[in-house]
Order: C-alpha cells, then sequence, then structure tokens
C-alpha cells in the first residue's frame, strides 16, 4: 500500500529512528458487553484479551483474532490497529477509574509515545509490517459501557488521551514484545494532539486548517474537523 500523503523525496521528509516500547498487544472479538439506556444488549470487541504469543499477524484490516461490532463507525483500512500509551494509565486511576493497559480497548499499548509527539502521517515499523499512524480515537458511548462507570468518555476528551489508529502499509508479522521503529515523520503534519483539538472545538484556525490539509489524515476524521 502506498503510504497516504508520502513524498518521492528524501529530504521532503524527517527521518527519526525513535522507538516505542510495545507494553503490550491486545485483540478481541465482538461480544455483549452490557445494555443501553433502554436496557437493549450492547456489542462490541472493546473488551480484548493479551495476546499470548510471541508474534502476531498483522493484517491490513486487524490483528489476528481482533475484530470489530460496528464496522460503520469502527474497523476498516484507516482504523486497523489502535495504539494507546501506557502512561496515560495513572491519570485514569487518579481521575477514579480503575483501569491498566488494555483497558480502552487498544491493541498496542506503548511506553515512550504520546499523542504531543506522533504525528499523523508518521510511518512505523512494527517487525515485518510497516503501520501508519491515520487519525486519533473518538471514544463513544460503549468505552463508559465497557468501563463500568458514565464519564469515561468525558475523561478521554478533557485530557485529550486519546490514542491514535494506524493503517497497516505492509502486512506481516510483529513481536508482542520489543518496539515499533518509526521510519519516517513529517514536520508539517500536525500532531496526534492538535488533530483531536481540532476535532473537540479547542484549537486555533491555523491548526485546523492544518489538521484538514493533511494528506494522510483518514477521510473520516477530516470531515468531522471540516464539518
Amino acid at each position: 500500500m502506498t503510504p497516504p500523503g508520502a513524498t518521492t523525496g528524501a529530504s521532503d521528509r524527517t527521518r527519526r529512528a525513535e522507538r516505542a516500547a510495545v507494553v503490550g498487544v491486545y485483540v478481541g472479538r465482538p461480544a455483549v458487553i452490557g445494555a443501553d439506556r433502554r436496557g437493549a444488549p450492547v456489542t462490541s470487541a472493546i473488551a480484548k484479551g493479551p495476546v499470548a504469543g510471541t508474534t502476531i499477524a498483522v493484517g491490513e484490516l486487524n490483528l489476528a483474532g481482533d475484530a470489530q461490532a460496528d464496522l460503520s463507525v469502527h474497523g476498516g483500512p484507516d482504523k486497523a490497529v489502535y495504539a494507546y500509551p501506557a502512561g496515560h494509565y495513572a491519570a485514569w486511576r487518579a481521575a477514579g477509574f480503575d483501569l491498566a493497559p488494555g483497558g480502552v480497548g487498544e491493541n498496542l499499548a506503548l511506553d515512550g509515545v504520546t499523542e504531543d509527539d506522533v504525528r499523523i502521517g508518521d510511518v512505523w515499523r512494527w517487525g515485518d509490517a510497516v503501520l501508519q499512524v491515520s487519525q486519533p480515537r473518538s471514544p463513544c458511548y460503549k468505552l463508559a459501557i465497557h468501563v463500568g462507570r458514565r464519564g469515561a468518555g468525558a475523561e478521554m476528551v478533557r485530557s485529550g488521551h486519546c490514542g491514535w489508529y494506524l493503517r497497516v502499509l505492509t502486512p506481516g508479522d510483529a513481536p508482542t514484545a520489543g518496539d515499533l521503529v518509526r521510519e519516517a515523520s513529517d514536520p508539517d503534519e500536525p500532531t496526534v494532539a492538535e488533530a483531536f483539538a481540532a476535532a473537540v472545538g479547542r484549537a486555533a484556525p491555523a491548526v485546523v486548517a492544518r489538521v484538514a490539509a493533511s494528506a494522510a489524515l483518514a477521510a473520516q476524521w477530516r470531515a468531522g474537523v471540516v464539518r
């Protein structure tokens, strides 16, 4: 797959040999996680368990063993893998949420990077697989059902601790321990934090414009920014 926003000259992109440590890898299948306000069952794959093996297959739409319940808003090529900074869980617990890595439904819990230093379009190598950051995560009502407490989505928005989705440029096998290596990053692209702020009304007009102009940004997120 050709990376959206890719350029032909190496001088057009900043290449950095930066790493993010894998704290855990998680997958799950759709299951009933609770009920909505009307008492109807709610199905989701947000409840994920740790992968026990030493490697996992990374496909264009999912990690092996992972799936989504509502494909109209979850999954697809731009949301193949969801990464989340493991360091955010201390803030979740301080806010009264009893959560640990894997707790917000991520596939990858990472150490060493946050939304402030990961950019839209960043290219990461994970074993044989190559992934590209496509958009932040926008929480839905199922997060609160999953964690068993109202206000979980609002807390994610308040804190900006959203994590990010990645599209898979090159499928392959990836280790469940070790590092992801950032192979390319364009300093002109917005950070994940900026892209999230633009969607929730907390960014200056110039930032909103830069987010909307990002060639690597998922179309669904851009539509929310320019609405």
